[in-house]
């Protein structure tokens, strides 16, 4: 059974409910001052508790997309050695940079392709990286409409926060769902979507950096994901036709993917974002001694010693319930004095570092994103 899979969620319900029901029926039985007797009282409490910890920790990482599976969660999966040989440029296949494996559903868009679009699952392999990473690519109802075939779409990379999962933006912040209503009302533009998580190389939390040595990820994400996206679908090929977007620290990748490749995302959309990378047990040494690489990651120094980007940044914090809220200020006056790079910013009265937070900021933000990206 699958980590986030709905038999695993029932059964450590039914279990939990099991171990409550055992208890009351064998309490009157331990109800004697014997070590034996207190013993079992002691052992039915302390199981009964840890079934009910277990089912509330299985709902909130299937509600949130902490982990995708007992490997993930435990540390063993290795996606960083997974390595799939192509042709340059090759658009289809089993050996192309960009490969369907698959349809998922969501909740809201059922029906025809025409007219609910359709979420494919996908692989991603990097033809300089040889990273690869599964995504899902949201694509909209138009894409499927004879009068559109001639047109190609915009592209809103969506990231995740650490560690997360590709699902949690399609069932838990509802990315495609809310691009389909906004479009079918007439607020943003038809976009596609491509989501996945920053973690390109799970366990390890790389920040999207190009770490010495190790996983090349935000050379992957600023030249390989766009180039195998643009091979295997209907995309606009040029940058102005790009942004990207993400949470937590898919927030701080989306920020310096703009600032660092306005070539390459004309838009970048930073959601409870931070503005440098952190170095813990996660992350491991991401710069290997490299004090350039090191300054690159500080989005702080970025903006105290780089040409202001051409590019347009969105940033979100809430007055209360987000650690980020000063820095956030100090980042949109930091980035308004240089004067070139375009900055907007979503401030809420109050909300916390959580998905409830985030859904009430996407809207906005894809209404933003689809206002400064080009459409032909």
């Amino acid at each position: 059974m699958g980590l986030t899979g709905t038999s695993t969620l029932t059964a450590a319900v039914l279990s939990a409910a099991a171990l409550f029901a055992g208890t009351v029926w064998c309490w009157p039985r331990l109800a004697r001052r014997s070590w034996r007797a207190v013993g079992g009282r002691v052992g039915l409490l302390l199981a009964t508790q840890l079934a009910l910890f277990v089912c509330v920790a299985l709902a909130a990482n299937r509600g949130f997309g902490f982990y995708a599976s007992w490997a993930d969660l435990l540390g063993r999966e290795r996606g960083e050695g997974v390595v799939v040989e192509h042709t340059p440029g090759g658009a289809d296949g089993a050996g192309g940079p960009l490969r369907v494996v698959g349809l998922a559903r969501a909740e809201g868009l059922a029906g025809r392709a025409a007219a609910a679009g359709q979420i494919q699952r996908v692989r991603i392999v990097g033809r300089t990286t040889r990273i690869a990473t599964p995504a899902l690519v949201y694509l909209p109802p138009e894409y499927f409409r004879p009068r559109y075939r001639t047109r190609t779409f915009p592209v809103a990379v969506v990231l995740t926060g650490y560690p997360g999962t590709a699902e949690a933006l399609v069932r838990g912040l509802r990315y495609p769902q809310t691009a389909h209503r906004l479009a079918a009302a007439g607020r943003m533009r038809p976009m596609v979507l491509v989501m996945l998580r920053p973690t390109v190389a799970p366990p390890r939390d790389t920040e999207c950096v190009d770490v010495p040595g190790g996983p090349r990820t935000e050379s992957f994400f600023a030249e390989d994901l766009p180039e195998a996206v643009r091979a295997h679908y209907r995309v606009d090929r040029a940058p102005d036709g790009w942004g990207v977007v993400g949470d937590s620290t898919g927030g701080y990748c989306a920020l310096k993917l703009a600032m660092h490749h306005p070539g390459a995302y004309a838009a970048g959309a930073g959601l409870s974002a931070y503005y440098r990378a952190p170095v813990d047990r996660t992350t491991g040494d991401l710069y290997g001694g490299d004090r350039n690489l090191r300054h690159r990651a500080d989005l702080w120094w970025c903006l105290e010693n780089l040409p202001a980007p051409d590019t347009s940044l969105l940033v979100s914090s809430s007055r209360e319930g987000e650690n980020n809220y000063k820095d956030t200020l100090e980042f949109l006056r930091r980035v308004k004095a240089k004067g070139l790079t375009r900055i907007s910013s979503i401030i809420l009265d109050s909300g916390g570092h959580n998905f409830h937070t985030w859904r009430r900021e996407i809207p906005a933000t894809l209404r933003w994103m689809s206002g400064r990206l080009n459409a032909r």
